[in-house]
């Protein structure tokens, strides 16, 4: 089991469940209360659709792990 301690991993998990959450959205599926598309345009200032906010964290995500 991995613990996650540090407050640069505990945003990073953020990040990853935000992501994961916005994938389902755009394949259709929805939440209740506040979308993940908006909470990720409000948090981190992303623009465009969904689609174009996914492919801006899977780059961000991508760019963090070839770090």
């Amino acid at each position: 089991m991995i613990t996650l301690d540090t407050p640069e991993q505990i945003d990073m998990f953020r990040f990853l469940s935000l992501k994961s959450a916005l994938k389902l959205e755009c394949l259709g599926m929805s939440r209740r209360g506040q979308s993940a598309y908006s909470i990720i345009k409000a948090e981190y200032g992303f623009k465009g659709n969904k689609k174009s906010v996914l492919e801006q964290m899977e780059q961000i995500i991508e760019d963090i792990k070839n770090d």
